[in-house]
């Protein structure tokens, strides 16, 4: 006991304390870093000059239409400084994008929010293989995951789409959410009726 007790002591020495550092995973607007919450709160915890990071996050997203969604990796190092990866926008934005919609559908499973095709789904799995995280992810597989996403989205994927077809379908789903949101609506103010 008191031999194996001594190398696990020594073992102990000779291995140095591994530090992940700190790490913020967060969706920032592209060129719309500021410092107020939640952004500002959640850098200031952790020291880092928040002026300083809104500019360089401003500045490296200035190519972005303003207001994309960015998810970005912050990591934090012990001196105060911050390595920043900024990740293309999540799948679903794409997604809605593609099909001409601002919001999926309530029900993913009972009602179609909007249709794209397959040529769709191949170039959204392309820019999405360029994320650090999906590197090494085959195109295949980020394709079928691609298609789970839009389907969670109610979002059907077909083969070819009709423009005058899919323009009809298109108002046809706009006066349904016109009736959703009035529906949410009522349901909201009869709650606070009651309260």
């Amino acid at each position: 006991m008191s031999k194996a007790g001594s190398k696990m002591r020594t073992m102990k020495k000779v291995m140095q304390k591994v530090n992940h550092g700190n790490l913020i995973r967060t969706n920032i607007p592209a060129a719309m870093a500021v410092a107020g919450p939640p952004l500002g709160p959640m850098l200031g915890q952790r020291g880092l000059n928040i002026a300083a990071f809104c500019k360089d996050f401003n500045a490296r997203t200035a190519h972005y239409i303003d207001g994309v969604p960015l998810p970005c990796r912050i990591t934090i190092k012990p001196d105060r400084s911050y390595d920043l990866v900024i990740h293309h926008p999540p799948t679903t934005f794409f997604l809605k994008q593609a099909a001409g919609i601002d919001r999926g559908a309530m029900r993913p499973s009972k009602e179609v929010a909007g249709k794209v095709t397959l040529k769709h789904i191949y170039e959204i799995a392309k820019i999405k293989l360029q994320d650090p995280p999906s590197q090494l992810t085959p195109l295949k597989q980020m394709c079928e995951l691609t298609i789970g996403v839009a389907h969670s989205c109610g979002i059907e994927v077909v083969r070819e789409i009709d423009p005058k077809e899919y323009g009809e379908f298109l108002e046809e789903r706009r006066l349904t959410v016109e009736e959703q949101l009035v529906d949410i609506k009522e349901k909201k103010e009869a709650k606070l009726l009651r309260k």
